[in-house]
């Protein structure tokens, strides 16, 4: 397993490369969710290339980027066994180098849920996945269902800008009392983190309900499902699973339920893909 940091040293070890290439993005601190892209990488791609980058772009000027964790040798370490072929990690200052000032947007799916509350965040995740598609030229690249909205975005970057890349999203990866894997759960203290375990609960409850009849009183019951935990949730909405507008009941289309709420030191996000039973895939 190679590790580079410059884009020469990433173009001369991707130039070396025949066959297929699969690209995991991960901004490091990885988890059994970042693993499991990385092996359906290797059973499908002849080369897996991992960048590992905490981009500056996507965060809030009251975000979290100082103290998002970080721990390359720990990351290395965890790769290694996994066949891995090249990990990047560039600097801030390589990506976005002095007078910096080419910005990739999408519209309307930007706006709801995570955009929302978090402006200029999807600015800055798809100009830097613009930026790995076209350093990297991967055939395939691999994300997490978690953050379902980013992965609609990229899939509607990629088709608008012609990117030849095939874009795969792979199951969210939880933990045995349901709480999504996320490298912010380092933040969480003890009663916080057994408090999260009801975001996973409160998205079953909503697709319980949704599928009995009624995904109105479903969002109710998660709300209820929440409070009875001490989370208020910043939202807790059912859209269209790939043009994000907002559904009320279930119909021939698939429904993304998205929830994100601040537990303890943690802003956790989650969500639950309600597919009807003779629908193809958003």
């Amino acid at each position: 397993m190679l590790t580079v940091i410059t884009l020469s040293e990433l173009y001369t070890a991707r130039r070396s490369f025949a066959g297929t290439v699969g690209l995991v993005p991960t901004m490091g601190y990885l988890h059994e969710g970042h693993l499991s892209l990385i092996r359906r990488a290797k059973e499908e791609c002849d080369h897996v290339i991992v960048s590992v980058f905490v981009n500056p772009t996507q965060f809030g000027p009251q975000e979290d980027l100082s103290r998002y964790p970080r721990d390359l040798d720990r990351d290395l370490s965890l790769m290694e066994p996994l066949g891995v072929d090249l990990v990047w990690s560039p600097t801030a200052e390589s990506m976005y180098p002095q007078g910096y000032q080419t910005w990739v947007e999408v519209e309307a799916i930007t706006r709801p849920l995570e955009g929302a509350r978090r402006p200029g965040h999807f600015k800055g995740v798809t100009t830097i996945v613009a930026k790995l598609f076209n350093v990297v030229g991967p055939d395939v690249a691999y994300f997490g269902q978690k953050d379902a909205q980013q992965a609609a975005v990229i899939r509607r970057m990629a088709r608008d800008l012609d990117f030849p890349v095939r874009i795969e999203v792979l199951p969210t990866v939880r933990e045995p009392d349901g709480l999504a894997m996320s490298s912010r759960n380092a933040y969480l203290a003890p009663e916080d983190r057994r408090r999260a375990a009801a975001l996973a609960t409160a998205l079953a409850t909503v697709e319980r309900e949704a599928r009995a009849g009624s995904l109105r009183a479903g969002l109710e019951a998660g709300r209820g499902e929440l409070a009875a935990a001490g989370i208020e949730p910043e939202y807790l909405e059912a859209r269209d699973a790939e043009r994000l507008d907002p559904v009320t009941e279930l119909g021939d289309r698939a429904v993304l339920v998205a929830v994100a709420a601040q537990v303890g030191a943690a802003r956790l996000i989650d969500n639950v893909l309600i597919r009807p039973r003779t629908a193809r895939k958003p």
